[in-house]
């Protein structure tokens, strides 16, 4: 091989490494995932985050800020791993959500649960946010779950009266559970949280499964109460999430601040139930 061809086989292998192409397809998500973290590791997280993030995009330090904001003037480092474990794609293909572990500093092990939206052929990061987590026992980490939607849906002349109307019932759905858990208790989550979804929660391994996460909330909280920030609806109208403020009073006579983010699925039935939650303590 000559130099030249070896110089443009490198270029072609770097834009391939680092390449965030939405194909419509959770493998794509997937990939762009650790394309995102291999650029951290070579650029830093500001390079990263900057290239990566939506315009919009929201990360929580802790708080929510915008992140292209954040990332122009945070303290850089390289020092910043992570690896996927679930991820879940809209039939709209342009909407998705992936989940995993990190290790920040080297030594610091947390959950993370971050949002993308498909744009232009790019997958861009709508929101990220991590909390620091309870390393768990080797081979017992949560299996890879990646799951490609079934058939593609996506509305070809919805007005934003229309996509309000659709947010808006995201806004009721969360309105609702929480005027429940004021008059249920943390038991209110039953009727809201699918068999499979999971919980990260600060200081804890990730909990998988609706039984395992009701026995967490009635062992250690008292009462919860949810402030609703933002929601926003998949075009495939499947998939939701919203963002807020939970203030959880435990029942060791303690009370604290969270942010935290919900992810939300359509049922059979119409209705919505939870599949994923991250709670991160809130700055006062």
């Amino acid at each position: 091989m000559n130099k030249i061809y070896l110089s443009i086989l490198a270029v072609s292998l770097t834009a391939n490494v680092y390449a965030q192409k939405s194909d419509g397809t959770v493998k794509s998500l997937v990939s762009t995932e650790k394309a995102f973290a291999q650029k951290v590791a070579k650029d830093g997280q500001n390079a990263a985050f900057t290239a990566f993030a939506a315009p919009d995009g929201i990360v929580f330090r802790p708080n929510p800020v915008n992140a292209k904001k954040f990332f122009a003037t945070a303290p850089d480092t390289k020092d910043l791993t992570w690896e996927p474990n679930y991820a879940r794609l809209s039939k709209s293909r342009d909407w998705g959500f992936t989940s995993g572990s990190y290790v920040a500093g080297g030594k610091t092990y947390g959950h993370y649960l971050s949002v993308w939206r498909g744009k232009d052929g790019d997958w861009q990061l709508v929101m990220d946010l991590g909390t620091d987590a309870i390393k768990p026992i080797k081979g017992k980490e949560p299996k890879n779950t990646f799951v490609e939607p079934t058939g593609t849906y996506k509305p070809k002349f919805a007005s934003a009266k229309d996509l309000k109307v659709a947010t808006d019932i995201i806004y009721s759905t969360e309105k609702t559970l929480n005027t429940m858990l004021k008059t249920h208790g943390v038991q209110a989550f039953s009727g809201f949280i699918n068999p499979d979804a999971r919980l990260l929660f600060p200081g804890t391994e990730a909990i998988i499964g609706k039984d395992g996460i009701l026995a967490f909330n009635n062992r250690v909280i008292d009462k919860i109460n949810l402030k609703t920030t933002q929601a926003d609806k998949a075009l495939g109208g499947d998939f939701a999430y919203t963002y807020g403020i939970a203030t959880i009073d435990y029942k060791a006579d303690l009370r604290e601040s969270f942010n935290y983010v919900f992810i939300w699925e359509r049922q059979a039935d119409a209705t919505w139930n939870i599949i994923a939650q991250i709670f991160t303590v809130a700055e006062r």
